[in-house]
């Protein structure tokens, strides 16, 4: 349980701090340009482009993520406290 639990405890947050810098990566590319990110159709523009926070844009895949590394958190207590068999 230990293993699953710390799985799913640093899994979701290595995922999400990927995808994020991911497109960090091509925002700054971007803005190098000189141009403006747009964060809902993920293009580069002329124009300024309002901020659109991520969770606004990806929910469940934020919320998801952090809901599945409480519950590997959990996990990982639980099995630290049973006793081995």
């Amino acid at each position: 349980m230990i293993r699953l639990g710390l799985l799913l405890l640093v899994l979701p947050i290595l995922v999400l701090l990927g995808v994020y810098f991911w497109e960090l990566g091509d925002v700054r590319a971007c803005q190098l340009e000189g141009g403006y990110w747009n964060y809902l159709e993920g293009a580069c523009y002329d124009t300024p482009q309002p901020f659109v926070s991520w969770l606004q844009r990806s929910p469940l895949l934020v919320n998801g993520g952090m809901l599945l590394s409480v519950v590997g958190l959990v996990m990982c207590m639980v099995g630290f406290y049973t006793k081995p068999r």
